[in-house]
């Protein structure tokens, strides 16, 4: 692996974006299910652009009190629905600032049951089919909704985690068991290198929300780049 993309989730209200966008390459925008409004949207693609973020869509269930991380009972359509409305807010203000989106990738609960079920990871590949089929799907690394994104003629982005823990199957330990957050930089430093390194994924992710998200994302760009990997939006780079 020569080169990786770092990629953090920001406009959700919490965290030091600013800060953020000056160490990723890629920018997954709360877009206004889980987290995010007009404003935060506006504020975190201007703020995209001015440090030459590439940005995607971040869109969730509607469930802005469980802040997206509850599974909810949703229809293949109506997810459809959820992800396109989420797709074309951020991509309207996006376009208003002479910017265009590059990629969606879906939040919390979304994004977990689209790595194991087909239907659910098929509504957001149509979903993003239907707005632009030159977006990518950025996906759990081995899960189905990289298939599905395949299958739709998109480009599917395998992503892996710096600061969560994994189940020998490659699913994400889930939050609120043990094991399911890593708190300390050095063990995050070690995974992101292990998984650069291995070539699991096209890009790491680092919760923006998390409390030491900004300790994280510097630590694990300076030892990408010390170990010779060239840290690059996988979208634009």
């Amino acid at each position: 692996m020569t080169s990786i993309d770092l990629n953090a989730d920001l406009g959700e209200g919490c965290g030091d974006d600013e800060a953020l966008l000056g160490i990723v390459t890629s920018a997954n925008i709360a877009s206004g299910g889980h987290a995010g409004n007009r404003a935060t949207m506006e504020t975190t693609v201007r703020a995209a652009i001015a440090h030459g973020v590439a940005i995607g869509a971040h869109p969730s269930y509607p469930d802005r009190a469980g802040f997206g991380r509850m599974q909810m009972e949703r229809s293949p359509d109506e997810i459809f629905d959820d992800v396109l409305a989420q797709i074309r807010a951020l991509a309207t203000i996006a376009d208003a600032q002479g910017a265009r989106l590059r990629h969606v990738k879906a939040h919390g609960a979304l994004y977990n049951v689209a790595a194991r079920d087909r239907a659910v990871a098929d509504a957001i590949s149509r979903a993003v089919v239907a707005f632009d089929p030159e977006l990518a799907i950025v996906g759990l690394a081995g899960g189905a909704q990289l298939l599905s994104a395949r299958t739709h003629g998109l480009r599917a982005i395998a992503e892996v985690f710096a600061d969560r823990g994994y189940r020998d199957d490659g699913s994400l330990i889930p939050r609120g068991q043990p094991g399911a957050l890593i708190e300390d930089v050095d063990a995050a430093v070690a995974q992101a290198l292990a998984l650069a390194r291995s070539g699991a994924g096209q890009t790491i992710c680092i919760h923006g929300d998390g409390p030491h998200a900004l300790a994280f994302a510097r630590a694990i760009r300076a030892a990408l780049e010390d170990a010779g990997i060239t840290v690059v939006a996988v979208t634009t780079g």
